[in-house]
């Protein structure tokens, strides 16, 4: 094999040292400019890819990041980003908090209309609901994220000067605990038997859809009357997920401080701390008991001597076949009994001390649904008054026998104990 090698010779060649020293030159020139460019291009890359967010590490925004966002146009209802108002937006709508719907042990509501003419309810919440801004947003998100007929439709938020504050959609007919026993009770005539039903089937819709519609599920932990709101169509919603707690791979979530309202307070959730959708259960069968009856779930006058609990009470008349004791007599006996005699019965089921024994919040739903079903004619069975009672007396006797007899060796438990001696009402 042979190698072809050039050696340039310089001697008797002037010339061609002259030129090729020049074209070195320009070649180190050129070389130089190149390098130069390629590392000022390199150098501008790290630049950018510093300033941009990396995904697989939040950024956490700067304390004063809500108070930088502003604007009045809500985001599409479907969006999960919530929409967060400015406060002087909030004081505009509101006229300086002017007037006052509600309060609660989370805070203060008022009333208030947007410059699109949107009625909104704002509430500002109490400095210890929440443990920092990050719980607080935490608490947006999952509110943000929720979307059903049956829920109160939260609208945004707004976090300034030191406030909470959450929006949501105003409710014109407010709370059902207004329309049994509060202050739209007098002079008009109450909810009929009817109505009450489809609120009842409205507002175990909303729970189906937290537990079951949600994932993980969703426990609300707070259902009472004054947490379902009314429309101008007398249509209910759920509202208040202030207290609601995701439910992570369907195990049950265990507090050491138990939360709730007294006389819709699970028992057993009381005594255990473990928190569970049949502690939801609990509570809705207080509130059937309480459109049967439009008494309140802990009352030291309506019950009687030594009975201060609804579901004590309701439970002694009904268990011996006198559900006419339980009835309100505001509605003039214009129902059926025997639909009357399904949901008595239905939410006897739901209070039972352990929450093995009650069902779930969509065989409620079936229930209901029956009753309202036989309300307006269809799937009535036949059989007289007397004959209706000793059939749903006999067949509730023996759904509470069979349910106290998978609950026998379980810990022993008072209702009436639980929910009197439970946190402080709010």
């Amino acid at each position: 094999m042979q190698f072809l090698v050039c050696i340039h010779s310089y001697s008797g060649n002037p010339g061609l040292h002259k030129g090729l020293r020049g074209q070195r030159n320009e070649v180190i020139i050129g070389t130089s400019v190149a390098v130069f460019v390629v590392a000022a291009v390199i150098l501008a890359i790290l630049i950018l890819k510093r300033k941009k967010k990396d995904p697989s590490k939040p950024v956490k925004p700067p304390d004063d990041w809500f108070s930088q966002k502003s604007g009045s146009a809500l985001r599409d209802p479907g969006a999960e980003a919530a929409h967060c108002f400015i406060l002087p937006e909030i004081e505009e709508a509101t006229m300086n908090f002017e007037r006052r719907i509600g309060s609660g042990g989370f805070g203060v509501v008022y009333y208030g209309i947007l410059k699109d003419k949107r009625e909104i309810a704002v509430k500002v919440l109490t400095n210890d609901s929440f443990q920092g801004k990050r719980e607080f947003v935490n608490e947006v998100s999952l509110l943000s994220r929720i979307h059903h007929r049956n829920l109160v439709q939260f609208l945004g938020y707004c976090q300034e000067d030191g406030k909470n504050i959450l929006v949501y959609e105003f409710m014109h007919n407010g709370t059902l605990k207004e329309h049994l026993y509060g202050p739209k009770t007098q002079g008009t005539r109450s909810m009929n038997w009817i109505q009450r039903l489809e609120i009842a089937a409205d507002a175990a819709k909303g729970i189906e859809y937290l537990h079951t519609g949600c994932v993980p599920s969703i426990i609300h932990r707070d259902l009472k009357t004054s947490n379902i709101l009314l429309d101008r169509n007398m249509r209910a919603k759920v509202s208040d997920f202030g207290l609601s707690k995701l439910a992570v791979d369907g195990a049950s979530h265990v507090s050491s401080i138990v939360r709730g309202t007294v006389g819709y307070l699970d028992p057993e959730y009381y005594i255990s701390q473990q928190l569970t959708e049949k502690s939801d259960v609990y509570s809705f069968g207080v509130i059937l008991l309480e459109l049967i009856s439009a008494q309140e779930a802990i009352s030291s006058e309506s019950f009687g001597n030594n009975c201060r609990n609804i579901v004590q009470w309701a439970k002694m008349h009904i268990e011996s076949g006198d559900i006419q004791g339980i009835i309100d007599p505001s509605l003039h006996e214009e129902y059926d009994i025997q639909s009357m005699w399904k949901i008595a019965e239905r939410a006897l089921m739901c209070v039972q001390p352990h929450g093995s024994m009650r069902p779930s919040i969509s065989e409620v739903i079936k229930d209901v649904q029956d009753a309202l079903a036989i309300e307006k004619g269809v799937g009535t069975p036949p059989g007289s008054s007397d004959e209706v009672v000793s059939r749903y007396s006999s067949s509730l006797n023996l759904d509470l026998r069979i349910a106290a007899a998978a609950g026998a060796d379980r810990y022993d438990l008072s209702v009436d104990d639980a929910s009197i001696a439970g946190p402080t009402a709010r």
